[in-house]
């Protein structure tokens, strides 16, 4: 855990996605309480992507949620962000979420101060098909060497019922894109 930051990730994490833009901020609006929310939309303008983030964070605000923003830190503390998605080191004591396939990157994020892995994906996902999935057991491994800097979250192919049956696994929360998507 990075020093001077808050040390428990959320349980859910919702990950934004074109796919899901029709039902992003009811989903948004759905999640349980104090979960988050990664904004990626990268492909997004600044000016359109500034304005998503702005109706994610009053939602955010209201319900006790934290909203992460994928990519720059600078951009992430200046928009008014609980903390940044990416593979930067941080500079402040913004939360700091990254991605992690392999032990390799899990390497890079514990140079990078990551307070929190998202380990995919552990189940085949919708959102990268060609992706071959961990499974369980190669999750549970790299979760047990992440969890010795840093909190995990399980991402990729990820329900609520898989989070069940990884019950006994070293995980501090789940992240989906389509099993958070409420219409």
């Amino acid at each position: 855990m990075a020093k001077g930051k808050a040390s428990r990730a959320p349980r859910v994490w919702l990950m934004t996605d074109p796919r899901i833009d029709a039902v992003l901020l009811a989903s948004a609006r759905a999640l349980p309480f104090g979960s988050a929310i990664i904004l990626r939309h990268y492909d997004l303008p600044q000016v359109a992507r500034r304005a998503l983030f702005a109706r994610l964070r009053r939602i955010a605000r209201q319900r006790g949620h934290s909203l992460f923003l994928a990519g720059d830190e600078r951009i992430a503390r200046r928009w008014g962000a609980d903390g940044f998605h990416g593979r930067t080191k941080g500079r402040t004591n913004l939360r700091h979420s990254t991605a992690v396939h392999d032990r390799r990157e899990l390497a890079l994020a514990h140079r990078l101060g990551a307070d929190t892995v998202l380990i995919s994906p552990v189940y085949r996902t919708a959102s990268h098909s060609a992706a071959r999935p961990l499974g369980p057991m190669a999750f549970r491994d790299l979760a047990m060497l992440a969890t010795q800097g840093a909190d995990v979250v399980a991402l990729g192919g990820m329900n609520r019922a898989r989070v069940q049956m990884m019950r006994a696994l070293p995980v501090m929360g789940w992240a989906a894109i389509g099993a958070l998507a409420k219409s």
